[in-house]
């Protein structure tokens, strides 16, 4: 016998491979309805699915076969090559009816694998068993066993595609990847298969034996090719079209559901003879009856049964006019719950018409709390919820009032503007709850100290304000006594006893003012003003209290535009190394010279800053022109030293405030070794905050040091706990180390102090050569203070630098 070779039609290969793709991207699309389809529509989904999948393999098997060419007549038999088709079918039905249970284990996908691997060797090879010709086939064990490998290669990849694609969206690169490697696979076990097979001529065989079918094999490949992908694309139109009707119809379902259902109201549908046919959970909550129980009643079920009668004139009026009262307005009536109790509610109707008839819907809300509500708002229109006192309304109203008859009578009268000191305590401590018995608590005492002729008012929160006609000055400051006396004793609960106090701002008429604004606004401006002198205070509005009022206002406004316009200004403090007596850095102080005003103090405009809030944007302010200007220095040959900020509470406890340093740093290309933030003890007492954010400032490389320290907080732990460079002393003890022993022995413990924790430490306020000499001899660090240099403009250090270099 003679070794035959053989050949490839390669158009025919690539439809061969193109059918396999195809028919397996048809075969995902499929997939994806067969986790959600049910009863009849999924074994309808498996039976497609296996077809299209099984018939595409098979023609990708049989296209690639009519592309292999001998040098001999090939013919096929026709019942082997029907029967081929049978192991390609059942074994992709197979691999649908795993892949269509929720769940699916490994273990399954290689069982699976075996048996669909199996079903496709057997339809190859039964179809190269169908071949007709002068020819013997013989196989390559090896390249057999690779084909079959190929095979169950193809299937376990096939089966996990299938199962878990369908949980992406429809059109996406991981359906089309998957679509290709099964269809490579596939492909590519046949080519093996076919690879393993030798053909040799038999000895009485004769080259151009006549083929027993007339159609040409390319033809009738490409005519099979053809045949299948455009029952491919009519079978992918199908599930689309069939899959965007399905998700449409149950979308829309489901919105309309899960509408009704998660709605509070009850929502009724009853059709024209009043039967219901459609109950919402709202309508069981309300009305009791569970939606088993009322479905195919009338819906006069829920109609007390002395409205029944005109109920149902009223449905009949409209079955015979099809002119209702009440569709498409709402009504208010009475309704009756499962256990016969009624209550009112409200009620909107409508009508809508289907092939089935006409049906109402109606959706009812019951307004018992509402109506309830609206009668004790408008019992109670001029009272506190809480106290029962009267309320603002009813306080302005009796201002009003009284005004009226103090202007006709010329009497005089007093407004007492109050605030409880400690009432957010109180609350954080013990809750709202108590807070609310403890505001009815100093009300009673508050009133037990009033005339009925008094009117006393709760504003809101833990403010009051009282009225007093004919009231003297003097009488007056007795009534205030008496009052911050009534709240000094303790106030008792759950066995524990509270502690308040009370600031008082009295604003007199006429002197304070002559309408109801004016004479509010002073006692508030008193009250503010009592609060900073001290806890049970009271103070009398004085016109220096407007004008300081007017001035704090008009500098709030005068800080937002003087940071627009250029008004402030950096000058900076050297800070001189106490061992080498040169200059080792510079703090940036913030100068305002206001074009009217003139130069205004930091203490004054700081604060307001502060309660503004613009501080933030003038924190940031200072802090890159300090990190631009000591960049510059350093571009023109001064020797690199640090600029120290001041940082303030709010800017620290800004959440991105490591991000607006580290911005700025590269902004001005300062680096982050030569920036110090200065921060007081008061910003950092919440410990777990602060040490965040102080950690995220340290990671960048930028010095921090406690400003101020030993005035302000008062444990110790965070030294320990917190990544500090340096401890700046106050001036206050400074200024005092010769004067006062015990603030000499403080510095000095505090300069020990740190040096045994290795920190840098600095003392502020040096003035004097005694108090320098001091500081020296206790080998304290750094040192600044007008001994030294006053803050100075920026071109003074220059000049500064320079003398020190030259001397």
């Amino acid at each position: 016998m003679t070794d035959l070779v053989s050949s490839y039609n390669l158009p025919l290969v690539a439809l061969s491979i193109l059918v396999a793709v195809f028919s397996a991207s048809v075969a995902l699309d499929i997939s994806s309805r067969l986790k959600y389809a049910k009863n009849v529509s999924h074994l309808r989904w498996i039976t497609a699915g296996a077809f299209i999948l099984g018939l595409g393999i098979w023609s990708m098997h049989f296209i690639g076969m009519l592309a292999f060419h001998l040098p001999v007549e090939v013919s096929y038999h026709f019942g082997l090559v029907l029967l081929s088709i049978v192991p390609a079918v059942i074994s992709c039905a197979i691999a649908f009816y795993l892949i269509s249970k929720p769940s699916v284990t490994w273990r399954n996908l290689f069982t699976g694998a075996f048996f669909i691997s199996a079903g496709i060797v057997s339809m190859h090879y039964i179809g190269m068993d169908a071949m007709r010709m002068d020819a013997m086939i013989s196989y390559d064990p090896l390249m057999w066993a690779l084909s079959a490998l190929i095979a169950f290669a193809a299937s376990f990849i096939g089966l996990a595609l299938l199962f878990y694609i369908p949980n992406v969206p429809r059109f996406h690169w991981r359906k089309l990847a998957g679509a290709v490697l099964i269809g490579l696979a596939v492909s590519g076990m046949h080519y093996t298969g076919m690879a393993a097979a030798d053909f040799s001529q038999m000895d009485h065989s004769a080259i151009g034996h006549s083929a027993p079918f007339s159609v040409n094999s390319t033809l009738l490949a490409y005519g099979i090719g053809g045949g299948m992908l455009m029952l491919f694309v009519l079978t992918l139109a199908s599930v689309r079209t069939d899959r965007r009707l399905e998700m449409q119809s149950e979308e829309s379902e489901m919105k309309f559901k899960s509408v009704i259902e998660s709605a509070k109201d009850a929502i009724i549908v009853a059709d024209f003879q009043g039967a219901i046919v459609q109950w919402n959970q709202g309508a069981e909550m309300i009305f009791g009856y569970s939606e088993k129980e009322i479905l195919g009643r009338n819906i006069s079920v829920i109609i007390p049964d002395r409205f029944k009668e005109a109920h149902e004139k009223g449905m009949e009026a409209y079955r015979k006019t099809r002119e209702p009262h009440v569709i498409g307005s709402t009504v208010e009536l009475t309704g009756c719950r499962k256990g016969g109790s009624e209550f009112q509610l409200e009620m909107s109707v409508g009508t809508w018409e289907t092939e089935k008839g006409v049906f109402f819907s109606s959706i009812l809300r019951d307004v018992t709390e509402r109506k309830a509500s609206e009668d004790k708002i408008n019992d109670l229109v001029y009272l506190d919820p809480l106290t029962g006192l009267p309320n603002r309304r009813l306080f302005n109203d009796r201002l009003d009032s009284l005004l009226r008859q103090a202007d006709e009578r010329g009497l005089n009268f007093s407004l007492f503007y109050m605030d409880l000191d400690n009432f957010k305590m109180i609350n954080d401590r013990f809750g709202h709850s108590i807070g609310d018995l403890f505001l009815q608590s100093v009300a009673s005492r508050l009133e037990a100290q009033i005339s009925p002729k008094d009117t006393l008012s709760r504003l809101g929160g833990d403010e009051f304000i009282l009225l007093l006609p004919n009231t003297e000055y003097n009488k007056a400051a007795d009534r205030a006594h008496e009052l911050i006396n009534a709240l000094n004793a303790p106030f008792r609960f759950e066995n524990e006893e509270i502690f308040t106090s009370v600031s008082v701002g009295i604003s007199m008429f006429p002197s304070d003012g002559d309408d109801s604004e004016t004479l509010v606004k002073n006692a508030d401006i008193a009250m503010y003003q009592a609060k900073e002198g001290g806890k049970n205070a009271f103070q009398f509005f004085t016109r220096e209290m407007n004008e300081t009022i007017d001035r704090k206002s008009r500098l709030a406004t005068g800080l937002r535009k003087g940071l627009e316009q250029g008004e402030f200004t950096i000058h900076y403090q050297p800070q001189i190394s106490l061992k080498t007596e040169e200059i080792i850095g510079v703090e940036a102080l913030l100068r305002w010279n206001h074009p009217e005003w003139g130069p205004i103090s930091p203490a004054e405009f700081i604060p307001i800053a502060e309660e503004t809030g613009s501080i933030t944007k003038i924190g940031e302010f200072v802090l890159e022109e300090a990190c631009r200007q000591n960049k510059y220095w350093q571009d023109i040959g001064l020797a690199p030293f640090r600029v120290a900020v001041n940082i303030s509470a709010r800017q620290f406890a800004q959440k991105d405030l490591t991000e607006v340093v580290s911005t700025i740093l590269k902004k001005t290309g300062l680096a982050a070794r030569y920036l110090e933030l200065e921060l007081t003890e008061t910003i950092i007492q919440n410990a777990d905050s602060a040490l965040t954010t102080m950690e995220e400032l340290a990671a960048l490389g930028v010095h921090l040091s406690i400003d101020d320290f030993g005035t302000g907080y008062s444990s110790l732990s965070y030294l320990k706990l917190f990544p500090i460079d340096s401890l700046k002393i106050d001036q206050h003890f400074t200024r005092n180390i010769k004067s006062d022993s015990k603030d000499a022995a403080l510095v000095k413990t505090i300069i020990r102090m740190a040096h045994d924790l290795e920190l840098n430490v600095i003392a502020e306020g040096v003035e004097t050569a005694e108090q320098l000499d001091f500081l020296k001899s206790e080998q304290c660090n750094q040192a600044q203070g007008y001994y030294f240099n006053r803050p100075l403009p920026a071109q003074d250090i220059e000049e500064i630098y320079y003398t020190t270099k030259l001397a």
